[in-house]
């Protein structure tokens, strides 16, 4: 461990701190003016560095300036026998760790060198560990099982589908494996699907020919182009319309593509990487979904466990966001509290990582301290998970590191229970008794996927609510759609369209 070092022009000061250090054993270096301190700091840090405020020649301000430049994470302790605003206000501004006024309480001076001490053998130990954090960060056994599965592909070109709850990193993954494989030095293109309108996806798939449409003044690779050689990830894979799944199933069989308006084949030398949140197989029973690209799709299947099936990796996670995000703004991370760790690990966190993530950003910003305590955290987390404690299937006391749900009444509830801890007490109430259950359904499914950041919500619920309705309607009808419209209230041409739309098999004119 490094000295404390005692900057003051006052011997006997320097004397008895020196001292009371060395009876606690702690090894302690003293300069007699700041000027001396900072020629030092040209060649080596301290562990703490405690220093007056005035001294002759340069002050004790500047040093601390000059000390936090170099070293940013370097406590410093002010001391002065001049205790007026100005110099507890420059003190604290300039970045120091505590204030102390002369004259002092011995033993509360020493306490506060070790409280001080505390904090710079953690500021290293942090950054050591951020240091060696690897690509994808995680200790827990479910995500010990992802890391091997990348390695096992590393050499491989074969199509590999991700699985996982929106916000636990499927980019992160589709960029180690492309990163760890023969073609890391190629380009990687990523596209979330859901994320473009649908009038223009097709262009952005496959690029356009001059003239092609409305609006096409030039020629224009797509993402297919532009990522040859190399390794194209389609994020949400499960949101692509169906009239483009068709055209993507043919890149994968042979290879080949045209461009928008093209009549020239081109050709695809592209590892396709595809991830998708929502369930394929049951996307496929619906008519959502292409059963033939579903499984040209699913040849190598790797599901990223979701953040409350790893709960032992929150506190890792958390440190490395907290320091990520200092650093982007340029300030001293901030350090969560032992119990405030505790309670971050009992979230349920619908959102995954991202929302750990935004949680850091927000506590980077927003909470008051250097060390972040339960209370500092988020109003609207807080008031979640004391709603949920307060509640008739929250009786049982939530573990800190508790385990997936094993049935899909159990996961149905922890959904519910996810989308209350992030929305205000007045959306996260339970919905009234007398309502159908087909309704709590629905406003639950809802629920976790405006908490999780879908898009499209609306549209995404509108036609699995459609296709329900109209399969329904056709197996009343033995397959004749022109009954089925009848029943439903609905036209003839809009029970075609939708049929059509949705991807509706089994439908018969008669």
């Amino acid at each position: 461990m490094k000295p404390i070092w005692i900057v003051d022009d006052d011997e006997s000061i320097r004397w008895v701190l020196e001292k009371a250090l060395a009876r606690e054993n702690l090894a302690t270096r003293s300069f007699s003016n700041a000027r001396d301190a900072m020629d030092a700091l040209q060649t080596t840090t301290p562990q703490v560095l405690v220093s007056d405020i005035r001294m002759p020649g340069e002050s004790g301000l500047a040093l601390l300036q000059a000390a936090k430049a170099r070293y940013p994470g370097l406590p410093v302790i002010i001391m002065t026998a001049f205790s007026d605003l100005d110099s507890a206000v420059a003190a604290f501004q300039g970045g120091a760790f505590e204030y102390l006024a002369k004259p002092f309480d011995l033993e509360k001076a020493v306490e506060l060198i070790r409280r001080a001490l505390e904090e710079s053998l953690r500021e290293v130990n942090e950054e050591q560990i951020i240091s060696e954090t690897p690509e994808i960060l995680g200790q827990a056994p479910a995500m010990q099982d992802v890391f091997r599965a990348i390695g096992r592909l590393s050499q491989s070109n074969v199509t590999v589908l991700i699985t996982g709850e929106s916000g636990s990193g499927k980019e992160l993954v589709a960029r180690a494996l492309h990163k760890h494989s023969p073609r890391a030095s190629q380009p990687f293109i990523a596209l979330n699907t859901a994320a473009i309108p649908k009038d223009l996806l097709e262009s952005e798939l496959f690029g356009h020919e001059r003239g092609a449409f409305t609006g096409a003044q030039a020629t224009r690779r797509g993402r297919f182009e532009q990522a040859e050689g190399g390794t194209f990830f389609l994020d949400e894979i499960g949101d692509m319309p169906f009239d483009l799944q068709t055209r993507l199933l043919r890149v994968l069989s042979d290879g080949h593509f045209y461009r928008v308006g093209g009549h020239q084949p081109l050709k695809a030398n592209v590892r396709v990487i595809a991830a998708t949140h929502q369930n394929l197989e049951q996307r496929v029973r619906e008519g959502l979904f292409r059963e033939d690209l579903y499984h040209r799709l699913n040849v190598i299947r790797l599901r990223l466990p979701s953040l409350r099936e790893r709960r032992e990796d929150i506190p890792i996670l958390t440190r490395h966001f907290l320091a990520q995000s200092a650093k982007q703004l340029g300030v001293e991370a901030k350090r969560m509290s032992e119990h405030a760790m505790q309670f971050l690990a009992q979230l349920e966190l619908p959102g995954n990582v991202r929302q750990l993530e935004n949680l850091c950003n927000w506590i980077t910003v927003m909470a008051p301290g250097q060390t972040v305590e339960v209370k500092d955290l988020p109003p609207e987390l807080l008031e979640g998970q004391q709603a949920r404690s307060l509640s008739p299937q929250a009786a049982a006391p939530v573990p800190q590191f508790a385990s997936p749900p094993s049935t899909a009444g159990e996961a149905a509830n922890g959904a519910m229970a996810a989308a209350a801890s992030v929305m205000p007490p007045a959306f996260a109430e339970a919905p009234p008794p007398e309502r159908p259950n087909w309704i709590a359904l629905l406003e639950s499914e809802a629920a976790q996927m405006l908490a999780a950041g879908r898009p499209e919500v609306m549209d995404a619920l509108g036609r699995q609510f459609e296709s329900a309705l109209i399969k329904t309607a056709l197996r009343h009808t033995h397959g004749r759609k022109n009954d089925a419209a009848v029943r439903l209230g609905i036209g003839r041409n809009t029970i075609t369209r939708k049929i059509h739309e949705l991807g509706i098999d089994g439908a018969k004119d008669e």
